[in-house]
């Protein structure tokens, strides 16, 4: 026992020797990373330039962006070659050196061919056009709005854009275009007779590739009618009392429909029966033992999907809601129909007729498009990346 605890301190009692540093040594594992790492900086950026050329001769495939990557990923084993052809000392190489080399590569491979696949460098992608028209049925001698949404990742002119009506090419003077919205009112006071106009809408980006839409709407006198009771369209009209349902068919979408009686406030008809609307006297605006008039009218709301982050939905702050109202305003249009015809009837005179209120219109809906923004993350998270492995390697020469 004694002899080991006299061991023990001998031991304790030599002094700490330092191991002796190898400068020369050091220095040549350090330039030798150094090469390590801008060759695979440089061999990224140089498969990245070739990829692209696959990448555009491919065109609109829908394998190419698999195919790439995997070229990409088959190529990273060329690193290790290359570092044997510059008689790099590979001896002491580690994993941690090795990861280093193939995360610079990809990296910057991914970095550099985000760059060169997107303007300005490069343009693959056609304008995306989204056409409306307003409604897609009007009753004669009443205006059709003609709605495009177009969208592109350079900027599109009004100069860029050509519309046709029946083949008919409209001069740029009598459509607007305006934060990204193309609009053209429609009216041919002409038309007596159930008419289809047909229209086209197309659109050149800057890098000559063309997007083309096709649409139609119809002028007809059955755009809105009622069918039941018979004979409203002869005054003075049939007898109706407070239960009576009286129909509408309309051969369009609409947002809202509603009719007045004597040209008084408006009355909604949210309530539906099959393909009917239905309503009753029994609404506030009835009149009681009284032949009236009934006018019946169709609103056509629409707003185009509108492209936002699910912060901007979630969040109150000022900005946010200042920025989705203003994103509603633009996007957001609207027309009417006006039913030609006038209906009659002779309203009974019951104590339930003219007292119940009316239903109330249905919200308009809005559609937003979640932008999550995976490219622009991509980059961001591609630059740091490399950033960072530069910054920790030198940080860890400057250490050592």
């Amino acid at each position: 026992m004694a002899k080991r605890r006299t061991e023990k301190d001998e031991e304790e009692e030599k002094p700490f020797k330092l191991p002796k540093f190898d400068e020369q040594a050091f220095i040549k594992k350090e330039k030798r990373n150094i090469k390590a790492t801008f060759i695979s900086f440089l061999f990224g950026c140089l498969m990245a330039i070739i990829c692209f050329g696959f990448w555009a001769a491919m065109g609109q495939n829908s394998l190419r962006w698999p195919l790439i990557l995997l070229l990409a990923v088959a190529s990273a084993s060329f690193i290790k070659y290359i570092y044997t052809k510059l008689n790099l000392d590979l001896t002491d190489f580690g994993r941690k050196n090795w990861f280093s080399s193939y995360a610079i590569y990809f990296f910057t491979w991914l970095l550099i061919l985000f760059v060169l696949a997107n303007p300005p460098f490069y343009d693959d992608e056609k304008p995306i056009v989204t056409i409306v028209s307003l409604p897609e049925m009007q009753e004669f001698g009443q205006p059709v709005l003609i709605l495009a949404k177009i969208t592109d990742n350079s900027e599109i002119k009004k100069s860029d854009i050509s519309f046709f009506i029946d083949d008919e090419k409209i001069i740029s003077d009598y459509y607007e275009f305006e934060n990204n919205i193309f609009r053209y009112t429609y009216i041919n006071e002409e038309i007596k007779k159930e008419t289809t106009i047909s229209y086209k809408i197309s659109v050149k980006d800057r890098s000559n590739h063309i997007t083309e839409k096709n649409g139609a709407f119809i002028f007809s006198n059955n755009t809105i009618f009622v069918p039941d009771p018979l004979d409203v369209n002869l005054p003075p009209g049939p007898r109706v009392g407070s239960a009576t349902s009286i129909k509408f068919k309309v051969n369009t979408d609409v947002t809202r429909l509603y009719y007045t009686i004597n040209d008084g406030n408006e009355i909604n008809v949210t309530q539906k029966e099959g393909d009917f609307y239905i309503t009753y006297p029994k609404y506030k605006g009835w009149p009681r033992n009284e032949n009236v008039t009934m006018k019946v009218y169709a609103d056509i709301n629409y707003t185009f999907p509108i492209r936002t982050t699910q912060e901007q939905l979630k969040q109150s702050q000022e900005e946010d809601i200042e920025y989705l109202i203003k994103q509603i305003e633009i996007n957001s249009f609207g027309n009417r129909i006006i039913d030609s015809q006038t209906y009659y009837f002779q309203v009974a005179d019951e104590s339930g007729v003219g007292i119940e209120t009316p239903p109330p219109a249905s919200p308009v809906q809005i559609q937003f498009i979640n932008v999550p923004g995976f490219e622009i993350m991509a980059f961001i998270i591609s630059l740091g990346v490399v950033i960072f492995i530069f910054k920790y390697k030198k940080k860890k020469s400057k250490q050592k």
